[in-house]
């Protein structure tokens, strides 16, 4: 036998030994449309198609950990099971008030004291590691891959580099490390795969188009004590990872208002732990159209239960703000301000009006003190929180980070004593495992004082909503406050009717709409104190109904409301959680309808981007009876004049069908009720 002989010999030997240890579990979705082919072998490696149809090629998964162990890596199943599983879940507060949990799950318990385990819905895909050890470990790194068979378009955020210029989206940020401290706000960018910047980190969720026009968004839930995923490209193929922020080493007081924790030296690993944990999901939502995207329950499901025994405190609503409005008070006697008289007039203005709540924003506390017990001698704060709650008035205060976290029970100890209501707290702008338990920690405490809680300045909600339902809305948008100093060449409205269908995928935002100084493309500026929006005035009334929103801003002057009341009147009425929700059409960038149900009435919300748009929708969910519809459109000189609109009361035809047609940068909003039913 020749030397040559035996080397093939071998060579065969060894990868027929390869084969014969890889094993293959197959796992599909309740309908069958997609599949899921898991292969142990060397590694774990998973593929995903839909409808025959390759989505996802061969994508391993993996986590190292500070020990050298590496979770995925020749993996020795002791058991694999599966089951099927068809739920329902209570949301109360939420866009619909029960969501239906239809999955196929495969889990894989492997030597060495871990599991994989795999889900199969009908509109996606998910996995997680769970890890059972009984003493301290790091997690070193984790390896998440996504390749693709094509160069799919995507629709891609980058995180935005410091200061605001019509071209920072195209700019890198500074090194990988900087990218960590960073707001989670920028426009979408469309591209394909092949066209990322691979110096630039991307914001989850993200969007891939298939050639055959199928969408595919990748998302994470569950993220609890974990560092968040950004994703980044891997060179030289149509495929992208995740990168997670290492654990912080190092953090002083410092940022925006010495408000933030600043990270100045970060260990090795991304995280650490006493014991075992259950660790994010990643997850893929896979739909058919666009208007399913806007219309999905992923995170949802897919998060950790309601962790709260009573809710029944917890309080959806709209808000007066006056932050947005610069305290731009007029018509009245007193100097407009952070003072006693201007927050009982804010206040006065919220109670006329049914709204639940009004913000205090930054002013109330001393600038720099990072320190919520030193109020500005101008406010009598009790007595305004007394005031507030007299008129059935919630009073949510605003905070930086550094300030609340420094110490939170005392914190809410204080103000829910005193009255308040809840905080909205800024300047996060992390994610790493450390800010990520932050925000877990100051729900927790939060709810046992039945505070809300508002996050501005952070990262998207990946089902935080669900676990602490007290944790009300999240930012991680690019709303309305930018539109105070952005520039004119920001295209805002193509970004509005882009973030339903990408950034809502994880949860709420809270965008803070209701501009009452409207613009159309060319004349829109921006002015800090008295700012506009892009797009008409009916757009910013949809909007309510558009955007998944259980705590809303009204985030315009009181007198400019009251000065178009009916307008204030049916904006004040949109509902903020809801029963029922479908997404009647859409098309990421272009137009998007939603319907609403709350109770027995129906509101219908459409917005469209720079293009002038009319269609046809079918009301087909309202059933039997008669209808009518109070109806706020796009006035005829709407693409001239932006805040001109027109409100009529139209019956709903038999046929249930209802023409819809929009201004450029426009909107159309619905009120449908059955005849005879008072409001």
């Amino acid at each position: 036998m020749t030397k040559q002989t035996l080397l093939s010999i071998t060579v065969f030997l060894l990868i027929s030994a390869l084969c014969v240890a890889q094993k293959h579990f197959d796992l599909k979705s309740p309908d069958s449309k997609l599949s899921v082919r898991v292969t142990v072998g060397q590694s774990i490696v998973y593929a995903v198609s839909h409808a025959g149809e390759i989505l996802l090629q061969e994508s391993p998964v993996s986590m190292t950990l500070g020990d050298g162990r590496v979770l995925g890596e020749k993996a020795s199943i002791r058991k694999a099971s599966t089951k099927s599983v068809d739920e329902q879940i209570d949301a109360p507060f939420y866009k619909r008030a029960v969501v239906r949990n239809h999955y196929n799950e495969l889990s894989l318990q492997v030597k060495g004291d871990y599991r994989v385990i795999f889900r199969a819905y009908d509109d996606g895909v998910a996995y997680r590691f769970e890890i059972s050890d009984k003493k301290p470990f790091v997690v070193q790194t984790e390896q998440v891959e996504y390749h693709f068979p094509q160069d799919y378009q995507t629709y891609t955020l980058y995180v935005r580099p410091t200061g605001y210029h019509k071209d920072n989206m195209h700019k890198t940020p500074g090194s990988f490390e900087d990218q960590f401290f960073k707001s989670f706000v920028n426009l979408y960018t469309q591209i394909p795969i092949s066209k990322w910047d691979p110096e630039r980190l991307v914001v989850s969720p993200t969007l891939f188009k298939t050639a055959s026009g199928k969408n595919i968004a990748l998302l994470e839930a569950d993220l609890l004590n974990y560092p968040g995923m950004y994703l980044n490209k891997i060179a030289g193929k149509n495929a992208v990872k995740g990168v997670f922020a290492p654990y912080p080493k190092k953090i002083r007081q410092g940022g925006k208002l010495d408000l933030q924790g600043v990270v100045d030296e970060r260990e090795s690993y991304i995280a650490r732990y006493d014991w075992g944990v259950s660790f994010p999901w990643r997850a893929l939502v896979v739909t058919e159209d666009d208007a399913k995207l806007a219309d999905n329950d992923m995170v949802f499901k897919l998060a950790t239960p309601n962790q709260l025994e009573d809710v029944s405190w917890i309080k959806p609503g709209k808000s007066a703000w006056e932050w947005w409005n610069d305290w731009n008070l007029f018509g009245v006697d007193f100097r407009a301000g952070v003072n006693n008289e201007t927050y009982r007039f804010y206040i006065d203005f919220a109670a006329e009006n049914g709204l639940e709540y009004l913000v205090f924003d930054e002013g109330w506390s001393v600038e720099y003190a990072a320190d919520l017990f030193q109020v500005v001698p101008e406010l009598d704060l009790p007595a305004l929180v007394a005031y507030a709650n007299s008129k059935n008035v919630g009073v949510i205060l605003w905070t930086g980070y550094y300030a609340f976290a420094r110490d939170i029970e005392a914190v809410c100890k204080h103000y829910a004593e005193m009255g308040v209501k809840g905080f909205k707290i800024d300047f996060m702008d992390r994610d790493d495992q450390l800010m990520v338990d932050f925000h877990q920690e100051a729900a927790k405490i939060a709810a046992n004082y039945k505070l809300l809680l508002d996050f501005h300045g952070t990262y998207k909600p990946t089902g935080l909503h669900r676990t602490y339902p007290n944790a009300i809305n999240f930012e991680a948008v690019q709303g309305m406050e930018h539109m105070k100093w952005a520039s004119s060449s920001v295209d805002q409205v193509t970004h509005d009717v882009t973030i339903p269908f990408i950034r809502m995928l994880s949860g709420p935002m809270d965008f803070t709409q209701g501009a009452m100084r409207n613009a159309n493309k060319t004349n829109y500026k921006p002015v800090y104190s008295e700012p506009m929006s892009q797009g008409t005035r009916c757009r910013q009334i949809a909007q309510y109904i558009i955007y998944e929103s259980p705590l809303s801003m009204l985030c315009d002057n009181p007198q400019l409301y009251r000065n178009e009341q009916e307008t204030l009147d049916f904006m004040a009425g949109i509902p903020t959680v809801w029963d029922n929700t479908i997404t009647l059409n859409g098309k990421v960038t272009e137009y998007i309808t939603i319907a609403r149900q709350k109770g027995e009435e129906w509101y219908v919300g459409a917005i469209t981007n720079w293009d002038a748009r009319s269609y046809e929708i079918d009301l087909y969910f309202l059933g039997d009876g008669k209808f009518e519809a109070e109806i706020f459109r796009d006035g005829m000189n709407a693409d001239r004049v932006a805040q001109d609109y027109k409100k009529e009361i139209i019956p709903i035809p038999d046929n249930r069908k209802v023409q819809i047609k929009m201004a450029p940068g426009g909107g159309f909003a619905m009120r449908v009720y059955k005849v005879n039913t008072v409001r």
